[in-house]
């Protein structure tokens, strides 16, 4: 005879989580498509620590199962803006791949999500990675979600078993504008998200940065009021 299982009804998901637009948009879109969420941050040694903060208020009030933070020390292996506070963050667009780039942040993000993500079952992990407005970074284009999305079928026990934990990307192709406006839709409260590269330790957004650019055309281009708090 069948028995439900009901832990697995609705199934779980990881949402990488930085307390930032593109990530609580992510959380929202995660728990309408009815997971149990569970949220994932990390603390790498980025210059600030004001979107911790946010992510842990969000986090809280979205209800979500559990909201962890790993530390990680990516400084170490290699020289970013985002983790070394000699670096200026460029306040203008540059070409090519800018400093802010944090080497193989993504790849380790999403690996240690799919750690978790077979200690509890889970049968996605949701990465708000995009290729549209975006700074330039490598591992936010569609060849990377595709090759870890390759690598979860041959690197986990539920892979192996035929039950690869999915990497859902579904901010991939939309534009910050297309973000913002679903995020309004699922009720999502941008004036608590932090966004910005060098933030105040309140929270405050410098408004010069690429992150704090890409944000306001994003607001602008919705015909949404931008309700980031500026220094």
């Amino acid at each position: 005879m069948f028995v439900a299982d009901s832990r697995t009804l609705p199934d779980r998901a990881i949402v990488l989580f930085s307390g930032g637009l593109d990530s609580t948009t992510l959380l929202a879109m995660a728990k309408a498509d009815g997971y149990e969420v569970f949220a994932l941050s990390f603390d790498y040694g980025q210059r600030h620590n004001a979107e911790l903060s946010a992510a842990r208020s969000i986090a809280g009030a979205s209800g979500v199962v559990e909201h962890r933070t790993i530390g990680i020390v990516l400084w170490c292996i290699g020289v970013s803006a985002l983790t070394d506070e000699s670096i200026d963050v460029p306040e203008a667009p540059t070409s090519g791949i800018p400093v802010t780039y944090v080497p193989a942040r993504n790849t380790v993000f999403l690996s240690l999500a799919m750690g978790w993500a077979e200690v509890i079952e889970a049968s996605a992990i949701y990465i708000g990675v995009n290729a549209i407005d975006y700074s330039g970074y490598p591992d936010c284009r569609p060849a990377f979600i595709d090759a870890f999305r390759a690598l979860s079928s041959v690197a986990t026990k539920a892979g192996v078993e035929g039950n690869p934990i999915r990497i859902e990307a579904p901010l991939l192709h939309m534009t910050k504008a297309d973000i913002v406006t679903r995020g309004a839709e699922l009720g999502v409260d941008y004036a608590a998200t932090v966004s910005c590269y060098q933030a105040t330790p309140d929270g405050r957004a410098c408004g010069r940065c690429d992150a704090c650019r890409l944000r306001a055309e994003g607001f602008s281009a919705a015909g949404m009021p931008d309700p980031t708090r500026y220094a």
